[in-house]
């Protein structure tokens, strides 16, 4: 027993020396956490303050709880003393590993990430992306599910929808429809703008603002081309744009305005005999 007292009274700086970085490193590991608990819940509030899905939320969220407790309790052991190089050595190694594994995978969820976060669409929007026109059905972690007109299920990768530009059909309330009618050189321009123009006030579903027009806009090769510009809800695009198409057919038949199409004149030269 004395033999233990003396021990303690000879190295008691040492021992009190040890006790301190233990007592600092337990400071560290739970302000750390705490620091972890508080950047967790602040993430969560913003992220679902701004409509994100609340499971990835969650991923998000305790993603960056646990590197900030990693860094917490590598800061802990190197008070105590422990040589945390190699265990940075170790963590960085499988990292990358992991992330040459999962090279496609992590950057279809950093591209989901980015649809959720600045919402270039949304579920129920007709968009073009990815090389796919269609409407969204759903929007997850690594890939986007569309639905195409002829109802076919698409599922595109995030990163190949955020690879290359994102057209939005539905983000605006009203489109113009652009329509391009041609006329012979020989029908009356003027009663053919009059005809267009009366059937365009004359359809409810187009807007009367913006105002619609009707120009001429090229003296073509084989015809006289107007364009024929109404603005509409959204919604209404395609109804506008094929009604109005077959109404100029059965409007001009009625009134004598031809509709050229390409033609080709044919000469057959004979040689002649002698």
């Amino acid at each position: 027993m004395e033999q233990i007292t003396q021990l303690f009274q000879e190295n008691h700086e040492v021992l009190l020396g040890y006790f301190l970085q233990l007592f600092a490193a337990i400071v560290i590991f739970y302000i750390g956490r705490m620091v972890a608990k508080t950047v967790k819940r602040f993430m969560e509030k913003a992220l679902l303050s701004r409509s994100v899905d609340k499971a990835v939320v969650s991923f998000i969220a305790s993603i960056v709880y646990a590197l900030i407790l990693i860094a917490t309790v590598l800061m802990a052991l190197s008070q105590v003393g422990v040589q945390t190089t190699s265990f940075i050595a170790i963590l960085g190694a499988a990292g990358l590993a992991v992330g040459l594994a999962l090279q496609g995978s992590l950057a279809n969820f950093a591209s989901g990430i980015l649809i959720i976060l600045f919402r270039p669409f949304k579920s129920g929007d007709f968009i073009d992306a990815g090389g796919i026109t269609g409407t969204v059905d759903k929007i997850e972690i690594f890939q986007t599910t569309m639905k195409t007109p002829d109802n076919k299920l698409v599922i595109v990768p995030n990163a190949q929808v955020t690879g290359g530009a994102i057209t939005n059909y539905s983000a605006e309330p009203i489109r113009r429809v652009d329509l391009v009618i041609g006329i012979s050189y020989d029908s009356d321009l003027r009663k053919a703008k009059q005809i267009l123009e009366k059937m365009l006030a004359d359809d409810e579903r187009v807007l009367p603002q913006p105002e619609a027009t009707v120009k001429v806009g090229a003296l073509a090769d084989s015809s006289v081309n107007l364009n024929v510009r109404p603005w509409v809800n959204s919604a209404d695009y395609w109804g506008v744009y094929w009604d109005t198409l077959e109404k100029v057919k059965l409007a001009f038949d009625e009134q004598g305005i031809a509709i050229p199409f390409p033609q080709m004149d044919v000469h057959i030269k004979k040689d002649k005999q002698e």
